[in-house]
């Protein structure tokens, strides 16, 4: 296998691992219909001045044996941590991150992969990687205390801390896929100028 054969198929397994960890966020975007329901009806419940909407026997996950107008409130907040918590992996995937275009814009294509490259290892990495390792105490903390609401709206609050290390976890991967990606374009780079 030569260098660039080697360099494509770094690239190619970078682009997989960026992939994957993007297909939740893809789908994440219907959250914002979810989203908007949710705020309509906590709208329109207010001005109707509904307090409890249904009651059932048992337990159902997350909303416990009712939903009321707090619970949608708080539904709210767990579809919007959803929503950024999925979606920054899918932004990243597709390069639409938030960067200093102004200064990038003049660098060469090379130099911008070196500068891609160096952020992700010593700053995005390790900064999801302490979010990720840290969170999981914060879920395990939620669960073991049987966290709820305090005003009687949404229950199993570990549910939707969970979604921060799931995002960090995925935005991990994403940050390696990006890594093998970069370095097999700027190896396959480097074979293209050692050819000529």
């Amino acid at each position: 296998m030569n260098g660039r054969s080697k360099a494509d198929a770094l690239a190619t397994a970078g682009e997989a691992l960026m992939a994957i960890s993007a297909k939740p966020g893809r789908y994440g975007a219907w959250i914002l219909i979810a989203l908007n329901l949710s705020v309509l009806v906590s709208v329109f419940g207010a001005q109707m001045g509904w307090s409890d909407l249904l009651r059932w026997e048992g337990d159902f996950p997350l909303l416990g044996n009712h939903l009321n107008m707090t619970s949608i409130a708080e539904l709210q907040w767990h579809f919007f941590a959803l929503l950024v918590m999925l979606s920054g992996v899918y932004a990243m995937r597709a390069d639409q991150h938030i960067r200093v275009d102004v200064l990038s814009a003049g660098f060469s294509p090379r130099t911008r992969l070196v500068i891609d490259l160096i952020g992700d290892l010593f700053f995005l990495m390790p900064f999801f990687g302490l979010v990720a390792w840290y969170s999981m105490d914060f879920v395990a903390m939620a669960f073991q205390f049987g966290e709820q609401s305090n005003s009687g709206g949404l229950v199993d609050r570990y549910l939707v801390k969970a979604v921060v290390p799931l995002g960090a976890g995925l935005m991990l991967l994403c940050g390696l896929g990006r890594v093998l990606r970069n370095l097999g374009l700027l190896f396959a780079g480097r074979a293209r100028e050692e050819r000529v």
